[in-house]
């Protein structure tokens, strides 16, 4: 009963704030959105560990879905209306709308689970892990098909259109385009960046993005034929508009670049918060955009002119980096803010707060639950240690973290960082 009422009332206040064209109710970071095929419908996956149904007519939440131990890192439709999540827990859950508990659990993957596709005839789930490798899962029964080869995390997957191809992107510089008759090797492309998401054309084309800040889009067969540069910054999501005339690339900088795929040029920017967007999913019709990022909620843009629907923007008071305006290591730092606040009264998001972090040995912050692999490691947090941990990369650095690969190259920029966070999280 208690449960019953939970349940009531947290769907009660979630409409409630839903008045505007904006959905508010998670309580961390948007991690994924996706939108259903009838186009009534989104779900969103958060780094609070729940998915959310949202109704699109009414801009309110329809169910809340608590399954997963931790981070929802994906989120993807079925044909039927059913929906499935993958999380960082390395599991995988289907569930029918309104039901409280999924209708079946997949399970083997040994890490993070980052992207999931739902193929062309909806049979099968493809899934993209951190444990490198890529498993498609029959979707009413069966063993999973496992795919081996990338060298490094898998963080993008997507079905070719005529669903006869698989196509993965990895962390390893790699796209792999994976035959699904089971005849032959994958073709391997690889290109200049580690790269963090892929989507596929109505026609076929492959587009992927990268830490460098391009994007990319290569023949179904993998010859590149061109591509886009968005920024300076990682692109960390992309979605092609179900007509094939855009794609949309959101950075870790808070904007969403909007690529025509006639010129590979960006036609329009979408500008919020300046947060990381995390995730992107257009409409049915092509004219619609949500996005979701480290502010917690799930936007809507207009994606023909650019415009946000409904709530303005969050102002800059609601920026936490607002004080530091001009500072670049708090520019560099705010690819952090999705999963470490600074300050000990803002508490724990997906990361420890990073609050007094310099002189404190690794995985000893009260309250906070550190894998036993961090536990085991002697390093006190200096500036030279930050430094290096984004010199070499947190995989290297502190074997068994949970924390998202990601370097720093340049020099300069590091020690702008922990010249950052000496100000911004002493006691």
């Amino acid at each position: 009963m208690f449960v019953r009422f939970a349940l009531a009332f947290a769907l009660a206040t979630l409409a409630c704030a839903s008045a505007d064209a904006q959905m508010r109710g998670h309580g961390g970071p948007v991690r994924a959105v996706a939108v259903s095929p009838d186009g009534t419908t989104a779900i969103s996956g958060s780094f609070d560990t729940s998915a959310i149904r949202w109704s699109l007519s009414r801009n309110a939440a329809e169910q809340v879905l608590r399954f997963h131990e931790s981070a929802v890192n994906a989120v993807a439709f079925l044909k039927d209306g059913r929906i499935v999540t993958g999380g960082e827990d390395g599991a995988i859950a289907l569930w029918k709308p309104g039901q409280p508990m999924p209708e079946r659990i997949f399970k083997g993957h040994t890490a993070p689970i980052v992207a999931l596709a739902v193929s062309p005839d909806g049979r099968t789930v493809a899934s993209a892990s951190w444990d490198r490798t890529v498993r498609l899962w029959p979707v009413e029964s069966g063993a999973p098909r496992v795919l081996e080869g990338h060298t490094q995390n898998v963080n993008g997957v997507a079905f070719a259109p005529d669903g006869k191809t698989l196509i993965s992107a990895g962390y390893d510089a790699t796209l792999r385009i994976w035959p699904l008759d089971g005849n032959g090797a994958p073709i391997v492309v690889t290109l200049p960046t580690a790269l963090n998401a892929v989507a596929v054309a109505p026609d076929g084309e492959i587009i992927a993005s990268g830490a460098n800040g391009r994007v990319y889009f290569l023949s179904s067969s993998g010859q590149q034929v061109g591509e886009a540069e968005v920024g300076e910054t990682p692109v960390i999501s992309l979605a092609a508009s179900p007509d094939g005339t855009l794609v949309a690339a959101a950075g870790i900088r808070g904007s969403v670049a909007l690529i025509d795929r006639k010129t590979r040029a960006v036609s329009r920017t979408l500008v919020g918060p300046g947060l990381p967007v995390w995730s992107v999913a257009f409409f049915p019709d092509s004219k619609t955009l949500l996005t979701g990022g480290a502010d917690r909620m799930v936007r809507r843009w207009n994606a023909q002119t650019g415009e946000h629907i409904g709530a303005v923007p969050l102002t800059e008071a609601s920026d936490p980096l607002a004080a530091y305006a001009g500072d670049r290591g708090a520019e560099v730092y705010r690819a952090c803010i999705a999963c470490h606040t600074l300050s000990a009264d803002e508490g724990n998001r997906a990361g420890p707060t990073l609050a007094g972090i310099f002189g404190r040995k690794i995985a000893t912050l009260p309250g906070y639950d550190f894998s036993e692999a961090l536990k085991k490691l002697d390093i006190v947090w200096t500036p030279e240690t930050v430094s290096k941990l984004f010199e070499i990369g947190p995989n290297a650095y502190t074997p068994g973290t949970k924390m998202p690969e990601q370097t720093i190259g340049s020099a300069e920029d590091r020690k702008a960082l922990t010249d950052f966070l000496k100000k911004a999280t002493a006691r």
